[in-house]
C-alpha cells in the first residue's frame, strides 16, 4: 500500500523540494513553491513487475511513413513533408503572433478528414467568426470548449478524430493536481496524458504553448523534451512577416524554415522569400548595407541599417533591433581599435529591416560597414552585398555556403560581393568579387 508525503514544486521550473523555502534553488525565483502530493511506495524492496516480451525490431512490420498533409506547403516543409501519425507537436510563439490563426487554417485546410479543435480560451462563436474572416471551411472541424484534461481525453477516445488541436496547453487542467491553471504541474500532467493518448491511438496532436518573456515555452522545460516536434512562430507582431522554424524534429530536419505574411485572410505562404525584406529600400542612404543570411536551407537578403550620432551624455548609447546588442558592442570595439573609427563619443543604432532577427556571425562585416558608412556619411554601392565574420583582431573570417548566398543575390540584380579572402576564390559570372583580409581593408576598398 502506498503512503502520501508532501513535497514542494516550483511553479516556474518544476523542481521538487522536500521543504518550503522562499527561493527556488534551481531557478532562483522567489515565492514560487507550492505544496504537491507525492505517492511513495510503502515497500521498495522485493517488488517485482511482470515480464514484457520485447519486440525484435528487424522483424517488425506494418509501419509505413504515411504522413498527413496539412494543406499548407510551408508548414509541411518545416515538419518534413507532413505530420506523422501519433506524433505530438508543440507550437510556441508570443501572444498575437498568429499561433491560433495557423492552427485554425491547418484544421480547416480540407486535407484532414476530421479535426477536433479544443480551446479553453475561446467559444464556438469566436472560432466561427475567425473562420469566416479567414475564409476557410469548417465542414470537417469539430469544436470542443473544455478545460478538463480527463474530459478531453475521453472525448478523443470516443470520437477518434484524424487530428487534434489543443489551444492552448496553459488553459488545460487536471482535478488530480491541486494547483492553479497554467502552473508547471498542471501543464506537465496534461502533456503526459496527451502524449500517452497520441501514442496509444496513433492520433497526431498539435499543442499551442505561450512563450515567456525569456523566449521559452511557458511551463516546464521538460515539455519540449517530451514532445516529438517543437515549432516556433517568430516575427515582430507589428510587421507582417512571420518565420516558422523547427528547433526539434524527430521525423525530419531542423534546417527548414517556413515564411508567411500576415494578411486579412490569415497567414499567407511566401513562395520566394529571398528578397522579401528589401522592399521599400532607399538605395541612396548612408548606413544601408545588404547582406545574405541563411535560415535553415534558405538564403534571405536583408538590409542592415546603421546610424551614428554624437552623444549628448557622458556614456554613448548602443541600441540594436533584430541583432544581439552585445555582439554590436564587440564589433564597435573592433572598429574603434582596429579601423581607427572614433566611436567613443557616438551613439550607435542598428536595425535589421522588416522585423527579421539575425543570429549568425556571417553578417558581422555588414554591420561594421553600415556603422562606418553612417559615421563617414558616405553611401555604399546599392548593388553590393557584404559577407564575413569579424574577429577581435579585426580579421575577416570565412562563412558557410557562399555560393548559395551569391546565387540568391544575383537573382535579385546584385553585381558586387565583398567576401573574406580564402584559398579557393568562388567563381561567379556577371558578378564582381572583392576579397578582404581585415575590416580596415574592407572600409578602404568600399569607400
Amino acid at each position: 500500500m502506498a503512503k502520501s508525503d508532501k513535497i514542494y514544486l516550483c511553479q516556474k521550473c518544476g523542481a521538487e523540494h522536500l521543504r518550503w523555502s522562499g527561493k527556488c534553488e534551481a531557478c532562483g525565483e522567489w515565492d514560487c513553491l507550492a505544496v504537491a502530493t507525492k505517492s511513495i511506495p510503502a515497500t521498495s524492496r522485493g517488488s517485482s513487475g511482470r515480464v514484457v516480451k520485447p519486440m525484435i525490431l528487424a522483424k517488425a512490420s506494418g509501419f509505413t511513413d504515411r504522413r498527413i498533409s496539412t494543406g499548407i506547403n510551408e508548414l509541411d516543409q518545416v515538419l518534413g513533408s507532413g505530420i506523422v501519425p501519433g506524433s505530438v507537436i508543440l507550437l510556441g510563439g508570443e501572444p498575437g503572433i498568429g499561433k491560433s490563426t495557423l492552427l485554425l487554417q491547418t484544421g480547416c485546410s480540407g486535407q484532414v478528414p476530421t479535426t477536433l479543435y479544443v480551446s479553453g480560451e475561446e467559444s464556438a462563436g469566436q472560432i466561427e467568426m475567425r473562420a469566416q474572416r479567414l475564409g476557410v471551411s469548417i465542414e470537417n472541424l469539430n469544436f470542443l470548449s473544455e478545460m478538463n484534461i480527463d474530459n478531453i481525453v475521453a472525448t478523443i477516445r470516443d470520437t477518434k478524430p484524424a487530428l487534434v488541436i489543443i489551444d492552448s496547453i496553459q488553459t488545460v487542467l487536471s482535478n488530480e493536481i491541486s494547483s492553479v491553471v497554467g502552473s508547471v504541474t498542471q501543464v506537465r500532467e496534461a502533456a503526459y496524458k496527451l502524449i500517452e493518448l497520441a501514442k496509444s491511438l496513433n492520433i497526431p496532436i498539435i499543442i499551442a504553448g505561450h512563450v515567456t518573456k525569456e523566449g521559452n515555452v511557458a511551463g516546464p522545460k521538460t515539455l519540449e523534451h517530451l514532445v516529438d516536434v517543437v515549432l516556433y512562430l517568430e516575427g515582430d507582431r507589428y510587421h507582417s512577416f512571420r518565420i516558422l522554424r523547427a528547433v526539434k524534429n524527430r521525423f525530419g530536419s531542423t534546417n527548414e524554415v517556413g515564411v508567411f505574411e500576415m494578411r486579412d485572410q490569415g497567414l499567407v505562404e511566401v513562395k520566394n522569400p529571398a528578397g522579401l525584406f528589401l522592399v521599400e529600400r532607399q538605395v541612396e542612404a548612408p548606413g544601408s548595407v545588404v547582406t545574405a543570411t541563411l535560415e535553415g536551407n534558405r538564403s534571405f537578403l536583408v538590409e542592415v541599417q546603421g546610424l551614428t550620432d554624437r552623444t549628448v551624455f557622458g556614456y554613448p548609447k548602443r541600441t540594436a533591433s533584430g541583432y544581439d546588442v552585445n555582439r554590436l558592442q564587440l564589433l564597435l570595439a573592433v572598429l574603434t581599435k582596429r579601423a581607427d573609427l572614433k566611436l567613443h563619443d557616438r551613439d550607435v543604432y542598428l536595425n535589421i529591416v522588416g522585423g527579421f532577427k539575425i543570429k549568425e556571425p556571417a553578417v558581422d562585416l555588414a554591420v561594421c560597414l553600415s556603422v562606418a558608412s553612417s559615421f563617414l556619411n558616405k553611401n555604399l554601392d546599392s548593388k553590393m552585398i557584404v559577407l564575413g565574420e569579424v574577429g577581435l583582431a579585426g580579421e575577416v573570417r570565412a562563412v558557410s555556403q557562399v555560393i548559395k548566398r551569391i546565387n540568391e543575390a544575383q537573382k535579385l540584380g546584385f553585381t558586387k560581393v565583398i567576401l573574406p579572402k580564402v584559398k579557393d576564390k568562388p567563381t561567379c559570372k556577371n558578378c564582381e568579387i572583392i576579397m578582404v583580409d581585415t575590416v580596415k581593408e574592407a572600409i578602404n576598398k568600399v569607400f
